[in-house]
């Protein structure tokens, strides 16, 4: 931990003036102060005021204001701990730590961090250098070529290729080794950080990345963290066979210094552009990051070959709270917006989806078409729960087959109770006539509260589920339905229960509904263990304890159950047939009674089947059989009768 001390010299001695105003050009004093456009929002008018006396920033825009350590976290999206470092480093100001427990131990994993991040600086210098001057180079530059990229085109290309560390690696085994070995670099260090691969014979390390072109992973202070590195066309005499191709890309391992779905590829370089615009676009891959920039388009990340995380959600949060996901025109492209929902979401993030040509990137896209075309895609981005609707009903399905057309409508209304807005959740309520029109549904009626005001979704799926009912259903139970339509003494009860915990799993807090779930058996035990491990606590939900919305988590939900209970399950999650959670306990309880009185019957039975004697022994029979009773009351909670 850093001393106080050390905080208060730096916040003392480090210039305001001259941190913020590398980062706000148009500074000019005004009076004891000094005045210019606000780096936090966009504005014409300067509102942006430093005070050097009081070291001190406000903005009478946005609000934004602080000291110059509260200034370098906001504007670099650095913490507290690491704005304090970077200024003490800069000002040569001592750090010293304090001597809390674990401090020494914290002192020294911080320097071996150091250690790995200096042999990455020094790999990226030498990759860097490689590409200018090594005698394969050209096989690198040809692959940016086809990209529309190249140095000494135009100054704002320069600039990004610059800031992304472009670089080559050669095909040789030991190229980079050889260079840290020179610079005094521990091949221990390298090793972890993933340069290196020990030799599987004899001592030694070789060259992870060889023969490929590569761009350099950055944190959010700038520092050099993991590679990726893209394949190239074979060299003159590559002897490999034509079929054993490599793979397009290696990537570094994670290591103490590199975690990465905790990182965004680009986001240190576009992190100002991002607040300037107040708004960034997430794409898929490197090249379109780094094509993008290199087109004047510098609000572009992309998350690091991993679906979109909570952490880069909550990383990019930091620099905006609005977000268009631009991925690939596909059927990867559309499991990537899927995956996306929840961390944009629990993130706070407004997010929009923007749908490229089937087959096409963004990087593709600029290249033919020009940036013109890009900014026409992302003029027509919708919400994501609208995306995540039509994508539903774009889908292929057979016309004639009302229960698909059901299903249809039964997930466009659990991706509508998910939306966290409710302003965009009751917009996405009305669509039904367009549903109708999308899914041929015209020619049912609906029922409404208000006739001035178009059906709901919900008015929709209760006609759907009547055309559904009036067919004339299949012989016997359908698979994916057979274990809830299981007519076994209890089953309705248990299903009747099962539908209340469902629609309010907050029943399952309650110390009465306790009792009930010990009778629950089979399938119904699969729902109750499936809603537990699904629940969201109240506090992280962001909702009221009684609210449905926030307290499970769907996708947990439906994964949790086997595949033949998930229709089911899916149909409860959008029902609305209990409008409080006192309404569905209620109902739970009437369920419950039931199912105590069946099973106090099916067991005194079986008690008395047990002890069956001869007729002549009548009064034993009554005598067992009342005991049996008083049992099977006493372990089911169900009280006897008045006497």
């Amino acid at each position: 931990m850093i001393s106080q001390s050390t905080i208060t010299q730096v916040r003392e001695r480090a210039d305001i003036l001259q941190v913020i105003g590398e980062a706000v050009p148009s500074l000019k004093r005004h009076g004891r102060s000094f005045t210019g456009l606000c780096p936090f929002h966009k504005e014409k008018t300067p509102s942006f005021h430093v005070s050097p006396d009081r070291g001190f920033f406000h903005c009478f825009g946005c609000k934004e204001s602080g000291s110059v350590i509260d200034f370098v976290m906001k504007h670099e999206g650095a913490t507290f701990p690491e704005a304090v470092r970077s200024l003490a480093e800069r000002f040569n100001i001592q750090v010293e730590e304090d001597n809390a427990p674990g401090a020494a131990e914290a002192e020294r994993a911080r320097r071996q961090k150091d250690e790995l991040y200096a042999a990455m600086s020094v790999a990226a210098t030498f990759y860097e250098r490689q590409l200018r001057d090594h005698e394969h180079k050209d096989h690198a530059l040809a692959e940016l070529a086809r990209r529309g990229l190249a140095f000494g085109k135009d100054a704002t290309m320069d600039e990004a290729l610059t800031a992304f560390r472009m670089g080559y690696a050669p095909a040789g085994w030991d190229g980079l080794a050889v260079y840290l070995r020179q610079q005094g670099v521990s091949p221990i260090a390298a090793e972890t950080v993933g340069l290196l691969v020990p030799r599987s014979a004899g001592a030694g390390h070789y060259d992870r990345f060889r023969h490929r072109l590569m761009f350099a992973v950055t944190d959010m202070q700038g520092r050099v963290v993991a590679f990726s590195g893209r394949a190239l066309a074979p060299l003159p005499g590559d002897a490999r066979d034509p079929g054993d191709k490599p793979a397009k890309y290696i990537n570094s391992p994670e290591s103490p210094i590199y975690t990465k779905g905790a990182l965004l590829f680009g986001l240190f370089q576009a992190r100002h552009a991002i607040r300037q615009e107040e708004e960034a676009i997430v794409v898929e891959g490197n090249f379109d990051v780094v094509s993008l920039h290199a087109r004047g388009i510098a609000n572009v990340v992309a998350p690091l070959g991993t679906a979109f995380t909570h952490e880069q959600a909550k990383l990019l949060k930091r620099f905006s709270s609005r977000v268009v996901l631009l991925f690939d025109g596909d059927a990867a492209g559309q499991k990537a917006v899927k995956a996306s929902r929840a961390p944009a979401r629990d993130a706070g993030l407004v997010t929009k989806v923007a749908s490229l040509p089937e087959g096409t990137d963004p990087d593709e896209l600029v290249r033919k078409k020009g940036t013109q075309a890009l900014g026409d895609v992302l003029s027509t981005a919708k919400g994501m729960l609208e995306y995540l609707i039509d994508a539903e009903l774009d889908q292929g399905f057979s016309a004639a087959d009302a229960r698909e057309k059901l299903a249809r409508v039964q997930e466009v209304l659990r991706l509508v109770a998910e939306e966290a807005d409710p302003m965009e959740q009751m917009l996405q309520k009305s669509r039904a006539d367009q549903i109708v029109s999308r899914l041929d549904l015209h020619g049912l009626r609906f029922s409404r509260d208000d006739e001035s005001h178009p059906p709901t979704i919900a008015a929709l799926e209760r006609a759907v589920r009547a055309a559904v009912a009036r067919e004339r259903p299949p012989p016997g139970p359908a698979p994916e339905r057979a274990r809830v339509r299981t007519r076994s003494p209890g089953s309705e009860e248990r299903k009747a229960i099962v539908e209340a915990l469902i629609e309010w799993p907050v029943l399952l807090d309650d110390p009465e509904i306790h009792e009930v779930l010990g009778m629950l058996e089979g399938a119904s035990v699969s729902f109750v263990s499936a809603l537990r491990r699904a629940r969201i606590s109240p506090e992280d939900a962001g909702g009221s304890p009684d609210g449905r919305g926030g307290q499970i988590d769907t996708e947990v939900f439906l994964g949790a159950l086997p595949e033949t209970l998930r229709i089911y399950a899916k149909e409860r999650l959008v029902a609305g047939r209990f409008f409080e959670p006192g309404e569905a306990k209620v109902y739970l309880l009437e369920n419950a009674n039931k199912l105590k009185r069946l099973l106090l019957s099916r067991e005194v039975s079986e008690l008395a089947r047990e002890n069956e004697v001869g007729a002549s022994d009548w009064e034993k029979v009554l005598e067992r059989a009342e005991e049996a009773s008083a049992r099977a009351r006493a372990r089911h909670g169900v009280k006897g009768p008045k006497t």
